[in-house]
C-alpha cells in the first residue's frame, strides 16, 4: 500500500474525495481498460482490425507482460470471466499450481515454525505459471485472430522498448532493492546498474526471444519446449522445486462461474479456487436487505452494515473455501439468500461483533499486487481479467536467459495453519500445500448483466482488498448512482475479519462518522490508499438511467454524452500509468 502512494498519486486520488472525478472515456466501437496505457492501445488496436473482446484480452494480457513487468506477466497465472455475445457465460481458471515436490511444510523448520520469507523471497516461493496456457486457451476457443498476430505488439514493445513514464520509474525505484540481488533481474530492470530516468526507454531482449518462440510454437514452447526447460533451469538453479515435469502436466480449467442477483443485477464472478465471486454474492445478499442508498455513501449506518457483512464472509472464505479438486466447497449454501438472511439476523445496527465471537482463529494473506483489465466489443463480449504475480514484481527474480520474471505465489498457501501471510491473511487447513493444488485467492474478476446483456465490467487488484475492492465499486454504481469513473476512484474502506479492524483510506470517512463508528466499538486504522480498480459501463456512464436536458439530450453529471457513445471507461486515479482506451 505504500508502494500505490508512492508511485503514483496521493493527490490524484484525495481530490476525488473533494471534487468531481473526470468524466469517463467514451466509445462507441469497443473499450478496453488496464494498468499501463500502451496495453490499452494493443487492445483497442485489436478492436479496431476486427478482433473480438476475447483477441484483444489475450493482446493485453502479453503486452502488460512487457510494460508493466510488476504484475502483468508470462510468468504467473490468473482468472478470466468472460460473458459472450451469445448468452454463454464461462470462466478460466489459469492459476498457478504447486510443483509436485512440494509438500504442506515446505516452509516450517524442524520445530514446526515458518521460515521467515521463505514463502515470499525465495525460489522455492516459485509455483508453475499457467498465464501462456490460459491466454492460448481463452484464444482457441473464444478467439478469432492467430496467435502471431495478437503477439506481435508485445513481441515489438519487448524487442524494441518502451519508453518508460514516471509511474514505471516510480515502482522500479521501490523495487530496486530486491531486483538488485538477483543478477538477471537487475540486468533487465536496472541496466546500468541504477534505476532507469523517466523518457529512458527499457529494452528486454530475452523475454522477446521467449515470447518469439511462443508465438511461433504456441503453449509447447513454455509447458514442453526450450522456454519452459531454461525456465526450470533457473528455478532448479536457485533451489526452487519446478521440473520439466510440472511445466508439462499443467492445465486450464474451465469453470462455471458464481452468480447470484443484486437490485435487478445479475452478477457473474469468479468460483474457486477464488473466494472472490462467492464473498461478493454473499456480502450482496446480506446487504439486499438494507437500503444502502438512504444511508449515504460512507455513512456509519452503511460502514457498519458493510463491516459486519464482510466479517461474516471472510470467516466463510478463510475456512471453507478451497481448490476444487482438493476440498468439497459448499458454494451454493454460502451464496443461498436464505444464509444470508441467518447471518443477518446476528448483525446489530447499534453494536459492532467481535470478530473473536465468529468461528476459528485461521486468518490468511496474499499479495495485494496483481492487476485488472477488462475488455467490451461492439457486439457485446465482455472480459474480465485479473492476473498476477502475487508481490509487486513476484520473487523479485528473472528466470536466466528466459527473461520472464518468476511468481511468489506459494506464498498464497497456507504455510501454517494460524500463521498469516506476507499480507497478514490468516487461512485454514483447506488452503495447505499440496502437489499440484493451486492456492486459493481473491481475485474476482466480474461482469453484470441486465435484462441479458452487459452493464458492467469490473475488476481491481489488492489481494484481499479485491473482494472489498470489487463490492464497493458495484455498491457505488447501483446503489449510490455513481459514474464508473466515480465508483473506481472513490475511497475505500476495508474489514476481512481479521484483525478486527476496519482499514481506512485517506478521505475515505468524515470526522463525525469516525467518532459515531467508534463509539459503537468499532477499531478504525488508517492507511494509504490500495487496488488499481478498472471498470466498464455499458449503455451510459452509470447504471441509473441518466437525466435529460431541456432537448431531450442524455446528460451525464450535467454535460451531454457524446453522441454514439454506447460504452463508458473508468480506469483508477489511483493507477497513473493506466489508461481506458475507446474504439469510435
Amino acid at each position: 500500500m505504500r508502494r500505490l502512494l508512492a508511485l503514483l498519486c496521493a493527490t490524484v486520488v484525495a481530490t476525488a474525495a473533494q471534487a468531481a472525478s473526470p468524466e469517463p472515456v467514451a466509445g462507441s466501437g469497443g473499450m478496453v481498460v488496464s494498468a499501463q496505457h500502451l496495453a490499452s492501445d494493443v487492445g483497442a488496436e485489436v478492436l479496431r482490425k476486427g478482433g473480438n473482446a476475447v483477441d484483444a484480452a489475450v493482446a493485453v494480457g502479453y503486452a502488460l507482460a512487457v510494460v508493466y513487468p510488476q504484475a502483468g506477466n508470462i510468468g504467473g497465472g490468473g482468472f478470466m470471466t468472460l460473458k459472450l455475445a451469445d448468452g454463454r457465460t464461462t470462466f478460466l481458471d489459469f492459476r498457478e499450481t504447486a510443483p509436485m515436490a512440494a509438500t504442506a511444510t515446505m516452509f516450517q523448520d524442524k520445530d514446526g515454525k515458518l521460515i521467515p520469507g521463505a514463502s515470499a523471497d525465495s525460489w522455492k516461493a516459485v509455483a508453475v505459471p499457467g498465464t501462456v496456457m490460459g491466454l492460448e486457451t481463452a484464444r482457441v476457443r473464444y478467439g478469432t485472430l492467430p496467435r502471431a498476430t495478437l503477439m506481435a505488439p508485445a513481441i515489438k514493445l519487448a524487442r524494441e522498448g518502451f519508453v518508460l513514464g514516471q509511474g514505471d520509474v516510480g515502482v522500479l525505484a521501490l523495487e530496486a532493492p530486491g531486483l538488485a540481488r538477483d543478477p538477471a533481474a537487475k540486468a533487465v530492470f536496472l541496466p546500468k546498474g541504477r534505476v532507469p530516468a523517466k523518457g529512458e526507454r527499457l529494452v528486454q531482449a530475452n523475454l522477446a526471444a521467449s515470447l518469439s518462440a511462443i508465438s511461433a510454437q504456441g503453449p509447447d514452447a513454455f509447458y514442453k519446449g526450450s522456454v519452459g526447460a531454461a525456465f526450470a533451469q533457473a528455478v532448479q538453479a536457485g533451489g526452487g522445486l519446478i521440473t520439466p515435469a510440472d511445466l508439462a502436466r499443467y492445465k486450464v480449467r474451465e469453470l462455471k462461474p458464481v452468480e447470484c442477483d443484486y437490485r435487478g443485477y445479475h452478477v457473474i464472478s469468479a468460483p474457486p479456487p477464488s473466494s472472490g465471486g462467492v464473498a461478493i454474492c454473499q456480502a450482496l445478499n446480506i446487504l439486499a436487505g438494507y437500503d444502502i442508498k438512504a444511508m449515504g455513501f460512507h455513512s456509519a449506518a452503511e460502514v457498519a452494515v458493510m463491516t459486519e457483512a464482510l466479517r461474516r464472509v471472510f470467516v466463510d472464505r478463510n475456512n471453507k473455501l478451497g481448490d476444487p479438486d482438493f476440498v468439497q466447497n459448499p458454494v451454493a449454501q454460502l451464496i443461498d439468500p436464505a444464509y444470508a438472511a441467518s447471518l443477518r439476523a446476528g448483525i446489530s445496527l447499534e453494536r459492532a461483533t467481535p470478530s473473536s465471537s465468529l468461528g476459528p482463529p485461521q486468518p490468511s494473506q496474499e499479495g495485494h499486487n496483481t492487476t485488472q483489465y477488462d475488455v467490451l466489443d461492439a457486439r457485446g463480449n465482455a472480459v474480465s481479467v485479473t492476473y498476477t504475480l502475487n508481490d509487486w514484481f513476484g520473487a523479485h527474480r528473472v528466470a536466466g536467459r528466459t527473461g520472464i520474471l518468476v511468481n511468489n505465489e506459494m506464498d498464497d498457501f497456507t504455510s501454517l495453519v494460524g500463521a498469516p501471510n506476507m499480507y497478514g491473511l490468516i487461512q485454514g487447513a483447506n488452503n495447505a500445500i499440496a502437489p499440484g493444488k493451486t492456492p486459493l485467492s481473491s481475485m474476482s474478476p466480474t461482469i453484470l448483466t441486465k435484462d441479458g446483456k452487459v452493464a458492467l465490467i469490473i475488476g481491481s487488484p489488492g489481494g484481499s482488498r479485491i473482494i472489498t475492492i470489487t463490492l464497493q465499486a458495484i455498491l457505488n454504481m447501483v446503489d449510490h448512482g455513481m459514474n464508473v469513473q466515480e465508483a473506481v476512484n472513490a475511497p475505500r474502506i476495508h474489514h476481512q475479519w481479521l484483525p478486527d479492524v476496519i482499514y481506512v483510506e485517506p478521505y475515505a470517512l468524515s470526522a463525525d462518522t469516525r467518532k459515531i463508528l467508534e463509539q459503537r466499538g468499532y477499531t478504525l486504522k488508517d492507511e494509504d490508499m490500495w487496488g488499481i480498480a478498472e471498470g466498464i459501463v455499458a449503455g451510459a456512464p452509470t447504471l441509473q438511467p441518466p437525466p435529460a436536458d431541456g432537448q431531450g439530450r442524455a446528460l451525464s453529471l450535467g454535460l451531454p454524452i457524446p453522441p454514439g457513445a454506447t460504452m463508458f471507461g473508468g480506469h483508477d486515479a489511483r493507477g497513473g500509468a493506466g489508461s481506458a482506451a475507446p474504439v469510435n
